[in-house]
């Protein structure tokens, strides 16, 4: 497939708990991947910035610590995550100015430790 951070599809993570999340943003982190929660801008950043720790490896899916990531499948596939990226999609287009413009989101990344620049 591709580097993590070039995919334009929606992608999502597999905890090792099981736990299936859909990323708002992600970006590479010293440690290995910095992720924003869908809704981050709405909450407390302590709880929806995480870090999963870990070398980011393959091609997609991708393996970043004992997490997987990968391309968010359909509602036939992952029903759950894939209706809760529809809904953010929905709210996104109806309250685009509420959403932290590009700059805004790579400086909270860049705060939190990711390894971005203005093109990201």
């Amino acid at each position: 497939m591709a580097d993590i951070f070039s995919v334009k599809s929606p992608l999502m993570i597999r905890l090792p708990s099981g736990e299936k999340r859909v990323m708002a943003e992600c970006f590479a982190h010293p440690r290995g991947l910095l992720y924003f929660d869908l809704y981050w801008h709405l909450h407390d950043l302590a709880q929806a910035l995480h870090i999963v720790a870990g070398p980011i490896k393959g091609e997609g899916p991708w393996k970043v610590g004992e997490a997987v990531v990968h391309v968010l499948g359909c509602h036939g596939t992952d029903p759950e995550p894939a209706s809760a990226f529809e809904d953010w999609r929905q709210y996104l287009e109806q309250n685009a100015d509420g959403y932290p413009p590009r700059p805004l989101i790579l400086a909270i990344a860049r705060r939190h430790g990711a390894a971005v620049d203005a093109a990201s």
